[in-house]
């Protein structure tokens, strides 16, 4: 199957199975399921979690659990904008109420809203997903955005190849394999309402953007990728896709 297959079978089998949480139907976006606060619960439990003191959270409703247990613990929570829209928002744990925080109308009227430049090195990075495998490989909901913000962090020394990074889904997300692009994030860990997989992702994290990789179209549509791209990569506007 390819990737979006994947992910109709994974939103129909949600559905179908009533494990599907609000907002629904799940179609089309990174699935919330029942569950979810377990998963997030399990995450916080793991060292990796603890000793983080910045963490990069995506801003879907499945973990927003996660986010909560960010700023309970009283680290410092970093979510991007929706589609990259602009600049990403920092919420500190020991300042702000961590449930009205962790909710999209939370992070964006109590976040402070921060260039990527000037954030600390990120601790931990967690994403959401539709699918994943074992072995660490995962698909969005289509839009690439969460490998969009890892490569400019990668390119801007605010994570390395050592920086973990985890998803947390249902079970019935987990599927046998699913097609590897060059761009696509490796998994560090995996964790489900049920268990906690830690992957070897083998190296294979992307360094930066893949110039060559990167449509023209995507880069109109968010403005933020293409003020970057100006700035960091103005040989792509010419057609040169130098690094």
């Amino acid at each position: 199957m390819d990737k979006q297959q994947i992910r109709e079978k994974i939103w129909k089998t949600l559905e179908d199975n009533n494990v599907a949480s609000f907002p629904r139907p799940v179609f089309g976006r990174i699935p919330n399921f029942k569950g979810s606060s377990i998963a997030g619960e399990r995450l916080s439990r793991l060292d990796l979690f603890k000793k983080a003191r910045l963490v990069k959270v995506n801003p879907d409703s499945p973990q927003t659990k996660v986010r909560e247990l960010v700023l309970s613990q009283g680290k410092r929570l970093l979510v991007p904008t929706p589609r990259l829209n602009g600049e990403f928002f920092l919420l500190d744990g020991k300042e702000v109420d961590p449930r009205k925080a962790s909710s999209i109308k939370g992070i964006t009227s109590l976040g402070e809203r921060v260039p990527i430049e000037s954030i600390d090195k990120v601790d931990l990075v967690v994403v959401g997903s539709v699918a994943v495998t074992i072995k660490g490989d995962r698909v969005g909901k289509g839009e690439g955005y969460s490998e969009l913000e890892y490569a400019i962090m990668r390119e801007l020394g605010k994570v390395d190849e050592r920086t973990p990074i985890v998803t947390t889904v249902h079970e019935m997300q987990i599927v046998d394999s699913i097609p590897r692009e060059p761009f696509d994030l490796s998994l560090d860990w995996v964790i489900t309402q049920e268990r906690v997989i830690k992957i070897d992702p083998e190296g294979r994290k992307p360094s930066g953007l893949i110039l060559n990789l990167l449509p023209r179209e995507k880069v109109e549509k968010t403005p933020f990728l293409k003020e970057y791209l100006k700035r960091y990569h103005p040989n792509y506007f010419y057609g040169k896709f130098s690094s």
